[in-house]
């Protein structure tokens, strides 16, 4: 249970990391600092938020609070980020923490409860939030990503007009093993 649980969510961060990259990959750098308005956020304040909030949660994961003390939780939406390479340098700082996290969990530490200001949870429960977190951020960034690019933007997972022939091509395979993304392009 333990090793397909850590594979299984381990695959499904990988997939929301790679739909992440997949936007930055369509657009310029100047989109990645696009405001609709004073309030809504730029996709770098976006990852920076996600970078924040991955380093406190995941450093020392099994035994100190998700909620560092050194985190700045507000400063993370503000306009910190100033180039696309310091924003993919957090990104990639921020992935290679949780990855380092998930890593460490093993049949001998998994009843470990982990504490996010105080509150206990479960491993499963504090990485199934951590993965619903990162995954409604994601979605966010890839909206604005379609916002600037509009009928230029390129679709991320199943191409527009194309689910009936991804769904032909699955079905056409029988019941078989496998992550859902693994057929998407």
């Amino acid at each position: 249970m333990i090793n397909e649980y850590q594979k299984s969510i381990r695959k499904q961060f990988e997939y929301y990391k790679s739909v992440g990259e997949k936007a930055f990959d369509q657009l310029e750098e100047r989109d990645l600092f696009w405001q609709l308005n004073e309030q809504s956020n730029s996709i770098a304040i976006i990852i920076n938020h996600l970078w924040g909030n991955m380093k406190s949660r995941w450093t020392d994961f099994l035994t100190s609070d998700g909620e560092k003390e050194w985190r700045s939780r507000d400063l993370e939406f503000e306009s910190v980020i100033k180039t696309k390479v310091e924003l993919i340098e957090k990104w990639n700082d921020g992935w290679k923490c949780l990855f380092e996290a998930l890593d460490s969990i093993t049949k001998d530490n998994f009843d470990t409860k982990v504490y996010i200001r105080n509150q206990e949870h479960s491993i499963i429960e504090a990485v199934n939030r951590q993965l619903a977190h990162y995954s409604y951020h994601i979605g966010q960034l890839v909206y604005i990503g379609r916002m600037i690019k509009g009928n230029e933007w390129d679709g991320l997972t199943i191409p527009k007009g194309n689910s009936d022939e991804f769904n032909r091509e699955k079905f056409s395979k029988g019941k078989h093993k496998g992550h859902f993304s693994d057929d998407l392009k």
